[in-house]
């Protein structure tokens, strides 16, 4: 999997290629966790992401829940009908801000 991420006023933005899934999952949560702590927005951008594998879920739920917890916010963007089904089937779309 591929990352580029950029930080401007506290908004991390992070674009992701190819697939999240148990090999990609770790890298691309010990890769964030610095940003993390400083942003107060995190910007998921999916348009590129073919797969999603638990892990990767996993990871997505780690990074709602500590944007949550100092009042930041987390938005996936453009996500692919597939990823999108998964969010769909484990109930994901219910919690995150999703916008196309």
């Amino acid at each position: 999997m591929k990352v580029t991420k950029e930080m401007n006023d506290n908004i991390l933005k992070v674009r992701l290629v190819g697939r999240l899934d148990t090999n990609t999952a770790p890298a691309l949560d010990n890769d964030l966790k610095d940003d993390l702590e400083i942003a107060e927005r995190l910007e998921l951008d999916l348009r590129d992401l073919d797969y999603i594998s638990s892990a990767g879920l996993r990871t997505i739920l780690v990074f709602h829940k500590k944007m949550n917890a100092k009042k930041g916010s987390l938005v996936v963007l453009h996500p692919k009908d597939e990823v999108m089904e998964v969010f769909d089937m484990t109930g994901f779309s219910s919690f995150l801000k999703i916008e196309d």
